[in-house]
C-alpha cells in the first residue's frame, strides 16, 4: 500500500552528478522510496548562469523511466536563459516530466520582473506546475554575505503572491515553511486557490505554531509532506511528524490525498478516503 508521496526530493544531474556523495545516486534513493512504500517528486536545479554547472533534465526523465511507479520527474531551467529556457521547458514536457523547480536565491532571479513571465505562459500552456523556493535557505548561510545570494526574492509577498495573481491558471508550490515569512506565505496560500505549500526542508518539530494551526484547519487541503531529501531523510521528518498534535483526519491528506489529487494519480483502494 502506498503510504505517501514525498513532494520535495533533490538527485543531482549532469556536472552536479559528478560531485555527488556515494549512496545518494538515483537507484539508492529509488530502493529507500519503495522499502517505505512511497513515491517521490524528484528534481535537480538549473543554475548555471551563476555557477557554471550544468544539469540533465533528459537524466532526471531516465530515472523516472526507470522507477515509473517511484519517481515523479519535475524538470528545471535557469530563467536567465532566455529563449534556451522556453525551449528547455517544452522539451521537459515532453520528456514527460510534470513540473518545473525555480530557486530563486541561487538562481539571483526577481520572479516578478516581466522578463520571465514568458515562461509563465508557457508553464500554463503546458499545465506544468511550478515549485518556487520560499523563506531562508541553509545554501551559503554563515558564509561572507551569504555566498552573493539574496533571500529577498524568497519572499511570499510580494512575489509569489504576484505571480499568483497574474497567472491565475499556473499552479504554484511554495517549497518549505518560509520563516521567517511563514504567516505570509499562509495567507498567500489561504487568499490565491492555485497557491499550495509542501512542508520539507524543517525538522517538523521546528515549525512555527501557526504553520501547525493552518495546516491542521484553514489549508489542510493546500499542503504536501516534502522532506527536502537528502538534506533531511523521509525518515526523518516523519518521526517528528509522528509527535505532532495533527488530526487524524489530516494526516493522510498531508502525506498522500493532496498530492496524489494534484499530480493526477490515482490511489488504490486500499488508499481511498474515508
Amino acid at each position: 500500500m502506498l503510504t505517501a508521496i514525498d513532494m520535495h526530493v533533490h538527485i543531482h544531474t549532469g556536472d552536479r552528478a559528478k560531485a555527488a556523495k556515494p549512496g545518494q545516486g538515483g537507484d539508492a534513493a529509488a530502493e529507500m522510496y519503495q522499502r517505505l512504500s512511497m513515491m517521490a517528486v524528484i528534481f535537480d536545479v538549473d543554475q548555471e548562469t551563476r555557477t557554471g554547472l550544468k544539469i540533465s533534465n533528459a537524466e532526471t526523465a531516465g530515472w523516472v523511466q526507470k522507477y515509473p511507479g517511484t519517481f515523479i520527474g519535475f524538470g528545471s531551467v535557469d530563467p536567465w536563459k532566455g529563449r534556451a529556457a522556453l525551449d528547455e521547458v517544452q522539451r521537459c514536457a515532453e520528456l514527460g516530466l510534470r513540473g518545473m523547480k525555480f530557486q530563486q536565491a541561487t538562481q539571483a532571479f526577481d520572479p516578478t520582473n516581466s522578463r520571465f513571465f514568458p515562461l509563465y505562459e508557457t508553464c500554463c500552456r503546458l499545465n506544468l506546475p511550478v515549485i518556487f523556493h520560499t523563506g531562508t535557505t541553509a545554501i551559503g548561510a554563515g558564509t561572507p554575505g551569504g555566498g552573493g545570494l539574496r533571500l529577498e526574492y524568497c519572499r511570499p509577498i510580494p512575489y509569489i503572491d504576484e505571480v499568483a495573481a497574474r497567472f491565475p491558471d499556473l499552479r504554484i508550490i511554495m517549497a518549505h515553511p518560509a520563516w521567517p515569512w511563514h504567516d505570509d506565505q499562509l495567507a498567500v496560500v489561504r487568499h490565491k486557490g492555485n497557491v499550495f505549500m509542501d512542508l520539507s526542508g524543517w525538522a517538523p518539530r521546528y515549525f512555527p505554531a501557526s504553520i501547525i494551526q493552518n495546516i491542521n484547519t484553514l489549508v489542510q487541503d493546500r499542503v504536501f509532506f516534502g522532506s527536502d531529501f537528502p538534506v533531511l531523510t523521509p525518515e526523518r521528518w516523519l518521526a517528528d511528524f509522528a509527535a505532532l498534535d495533527i488530526k487524524d483526519s489530516v494526516r493522510p491528506k498531508i502525506m498522500l490525498h493532496n498530492a496524489a489529487k494534484f499530480l493526477g494519480i490515482t490511489l488504490p483502494v486500499e488508499n481511498a478516503e474515508v
